[in-house]
């Protein structure tokens, strides 16, 4: 299980046609091979035949990131995305109506703790009671768990790469089976979703701490990124980090995370993509079978919170004994928005490969910047979100050198001076990037279920490509004076500490 990165969403999304059918790089035709069906109970399905080895690929697209979460739970659903690798309630345990209530009683004991934990003035000894309470339910609970059980299935049927992945904008699960073991599939992915257990929860809870003291608060660009988010944003939940905040993580408890599941984990919110050597009337077959009595549920609540417009730069500075490192951003727009494509492309233009701008200046020329990159999109694409420039800057480079120099090369495109060679270029990498990206089942799946999953349509897949061959050199001439402004600017940096102030901390 992991956290999804800065561009693992923009990876997903960069799809391709299928070999058998690239040279012709249709659509129509391609649609031959896609067939779509929704559940009554409105959980949708995307299949794929693809012949070509007898393997499938399945991934559960589920419409909920950390921009769902509500407020004192952040991390909530990369929480629950571990809760998913648990079992059932006959996999991975020896005695689950046993266990179930051993669980229960866990929680509402650690509900206790946390509530008097909690008040103005804590009663110590009950803390500690409750605390030994908790710890020698969760000893008598560990007695009935098979650990591992669910991966090892997978494993024994020749199961590969089975994870999952959170982001701001969505959760995935994914791996692949052989064409025989389909059934298995739907076995086991319909009977983990239907009914939740929460085994080890408190438990995979301490994982998911660790997590965020290996990627957040001992990695300087970790705690960088949680801090500019932080100032970045004021009102959307982008703002608040995916791993989650410590004191939230404390805070969630399993009754938490099962209404989390209730709210978000809906079959109208879910969209599955299966690709391989398949047939389609099989697998509608045992979608109706396997997923058909999954509970309707309401649908889930959209996001209502956005963004202020920002009324002025802001910026700040991290001190500490680490390489010195940059982040610009600018506020942009969502996926959706018919701005999108052109600042896609921009950062294409500006960042993207030797031959791009920043590069070329920064990198080979000037000596300025260790490595430098630009892209639209975080830290999601589904709300309006950011255009964001990283550097780090060379060795006896300042930062605030580097910075001017960014802003020197962007203040060019506002005026005018990209090439008609250049956006070609970024448009020919594009559609290359599309070709070779699709070159497995586990990629044309996981491209289908986020496309549709986010946007509606699987074929977005195909037709933001032609989008993006639209674009023109006016259009990004408007949108780099559009929203690369100082007003609408946020700028943080990570600088050295001087001996002296190393001294004076200690």
């Amino acid at each position: 299980m992991r956290k999804i990165g800065t561009k693992l969403l923009a990876l997903f999304l960069v799809v391709a046609l299928l070999p058998a059918i690239a040279d012709s790089q249709d659509l129509e035709s391609f649609e031959e091979n896609v067939t779509e069906f929704t559940l009554d109970n409105g959980l949708k399905f995307i299949v794929v035949e693809r012949p070509v080895a007898p393997v499938v690929s399945f991934v559960t697209h589920v419409d909920v990131g950390g921009a769902n979460e509500p407020i004192g739970h952040t991390g909530m659903a990369h929480i629950f995305e571990h809760m998913a690798f648990k079992g059932t309630d006959y996999i991975g345990t020896t005695n689950w109506e046993e266990e179930k209530k051993v669980i229960e009683e866990l929680d509402q004991v650690y509900q206790q703790w946390l509530q008097e934990s909690y008040r103005p003035s804590p009663d110590s000894v009950r803390l500690e009671q409750l605390w030994t309470q908790f710890t020698e339910l969760q000893e008598e609970a560990e007695q009935y768990v098979v650990n591992n059980e669910y991966s090892q299935i997978i494993d024994r049927n020749g199961g590969t790469g089975m994870n999952a992945g959170t982001g701001a904008d969505l959760t995935i699960y994914y791996y692949s089976l052989p064409e025989n073991r389909m059934e298995l599939w739907f076995s086991l992915e319909s009977d983990r979703f239907k009914n939740p257990v929460f085994r080890e929860f408190y438990k995979e809870k301490e994982v998911v701490r660790e997590e965020r003291r290996s990627s957040v608060e001992s990695q300087p660009l970790g705690r960088l990124i949680e801090e500019f988010l932080a100032v970045a944003y004021t009102a959307h939940p982008y703002g608040s980090p995916v791993i989650g905040w410590n004191s939230d993580i404390t805070a969630t408890t399993i009754e938490d995370a099962r209404e989390f599941y209730n709210t978000y984990y809906v079959p109208s919110n879910i969209t599955i993509a299966i690709a391989g050597d398949v047939d389609a009337n099989e697998v509608r077959e045992m979608a109706e079978t396997y997923f058909g009595d999954l509970e309707e549920g309401p649908e889930a609540p959209p996001v209502y919170t956005k963004e202020p417009e920002q009324r002025g730069e802001r910026r700040f500075s991290i001190q500490g004994q680490s390489q010195p490192i940059l982040l610009m951003g600018y506020h942009t727009v969502a996926q959706d928005h018919p701005d999108a494509k052109a600042l896609e492309i921009l950062g294409s233009i500006i960042s993207s490969g030797r031959t791009s701008r920043l590069y070329k200046r920064l990198v080979e020329d000037e000596q300025l910047a260790l490595t430098v990159q630009a892209f639209n999109g975080y830290p999601g694409t589904k709300f309006e979100t950011m255009f964001l420039t990283y550097a780090l800057p060379n060795q006896g480079v300042e930062v605030d050198t580097l910075e001017n120099a960014i802003h020197e090369e962007i203040q060019k495109v506002k005026n005018g001076e990209l090439t008609q060679q250049e956006l070609q270029r970024a448009k020919t990498n594009a559609r290359a990037n599309l070709v070779r990206s699709l070159d497995s089942n586990s990629g044309l799946a996981q491209a289908f279920a986020i496309t549709d999953g986010q946007q509606g349509d699987w074929r977005k897949v195909f037709t933001d490509i032609e989008e993006l061959n639209e674009v023109t050199l006016d259009d990004l001439q408007r949108v780099a004076n559009t929203y690369f402004t100082e007003d609408n600017r946020t700028v943080g940096t990570i600088v050295n500490q001087d001996n002296e102030e190393v001294a004076d901390a200690n």
